[in-house]
């Protein structure tokens, strides 16, 4: 693998930022940085599955989701302007 200076590095950033745009970049870097954060979320949930600290209220979910399943969507016929 080659060996990168920072020269080379500059010139792959002025690459980017020619591809992309200023503004694109600062978008895709908080977008990453929140699915990053997600991730460390849903990793430390899932520690505390394991452990079996939050069993209880995993139940109270699982309760509370069939009721909502079962209320129907209200969903009205197109009519016609004839």
């Amino acid at each position: 693998m080659p060996n990168l200076g920072p020269t080379e590095l500059i010139i792959i950033l002025i690459i980017v930022v020619l591809l992309f745009g200023v503004g694109r970049l600062g978008r895709l870097g908080g977008e990453l940085g929140k699915g990053i954060t997600e991730f460390r979320k849903g990793l430390q949930s899932d520690d505390s599955d394991e452990d079996g600290d939050s069993d209880e209220a995993s139940e109270g979910a699982s309760e509370k989701a069939p009721s909502e399943a079962s209320e129907p969507a209200a969903e009205e016929a197109p009519k016609n302007s004839d």
